[in-house]
């Protein structure tokens, strides 16, 4: 390509000029064997090769970097912008905005990823607001629980539980469970294994549906210790005695463990040679 525009001047000269000297060209006044001797050069071959030295171009080895990465300049584009409309419904992890650089903070129910994607960490509606409280000019995407919602909310409104719960009415025919007993007690009546707060509540009237059984909570269960009277030692990290013989207890059991791992092995060799 180089060579083309560098010749392509020099070629236009030579059609320019290359006729005048044809008409204006001496005769020469040398003898008839003389110039049969010498051999027919034309006016326009001694032309260009008295402009060879202004046209001569050095071609490269190599392709050069620049024709290398000359179909690498146009990427494809990386669909970046708003991915969800200001009251549209969203679920946790759904993005709602794509960019380069923070042009968009994350609001209230929503956090920013490490390419400065702004996602969704509730199910709500979105909201594109401005909150002067927390920055005078930065812009906010954040999301509402409730359809009519506004944001920012205030700073001093109760907060709202983010378990994407809905509220529904509470039933008081729903037996409550007899004090000081538990369903681990049983006893086996007709066949049948029933706990004694399923006796209980059969006495008194109140049953409850096939598959469901109550049940104290973890604290109540997690406090049957200390309501018996029982009470662990407290640990002493100053008794070195204790610790030997329960680091000697741990190096026993994993020396079993090993053996009994060996004698397997060897006993599916036995039966493969076999």
């Amino acid at each position: 390509m180089l060579q083309q525009r560098l010749l392509a001047p020099l070629r236009v000269l030579e059609r320019a000029i290359v006729p005048t000297l044809r008409s204006s060209q001496p005769v020469s006044r040398l003898p008839l064997s003389i110039l049969s001797q010498q051999p027919n050069i034309s006016a326009s071959t001694t032309f260009t090769s008295r402009l060879l030295p202004f046209s001569q171009v050095r071609h490269a080895s190599h392709a050069t970097q620049g024709t290398a990465n000359r179909h690498s300049r146009d990427p494809a584009g990386k669909r970046l912008g708003a991915k969800r409309t200001n009251g549209e419904y969203v679920v946790p992890g759904c993005i709602i905005f794509r960019q380069r650089g923070t042009k968009w903070f994350p609001g209230e129910n929503c956090a920013l990823g490490r390419d400065h994607t702004i996602y969704a960490t509730e199910a709500g509606y979105v909201r594109y607001y401005l909150d002067p409280e927390r920055h005078p000019d930065r812009k906010y995407i954040g999301v509402s629980f409730d359809k009519d919602g506004k944001l920012p909310t205030p700073r001093n409104a109760p907060t709202r539980r983010k378990l994407n719960r809905v509220a529904v009415p509470r039933f008081d025919e729903v037996p409550t469970p007899i004090a000081g007993q538990s369903d681990l007690v049983a006893t086996i009546e007709n066949g049948t294994m029933v706990s004694a707060v399923e006796a209980g509540n059969a006495e008194s009237g109140s049953q409850l549906r096939p598959g469901y059984m109550y049940r104290e909570a973890n604290w109540q269960i997690g406090r049957a210790a200390e309501k018996a009277g029982i009470t662990a030692k407290s640990h002493n990290p100053k008794n070195r005695w204790l610790a030997w013989r329960k680091r000697q207890a741990r190096a026993e059991k994993a020396a079993q463990m090993k053996s009994l791992k060996n004698k397997k092995k060897v006993a599916k060799k036995g039966k493969g040679r076999r």
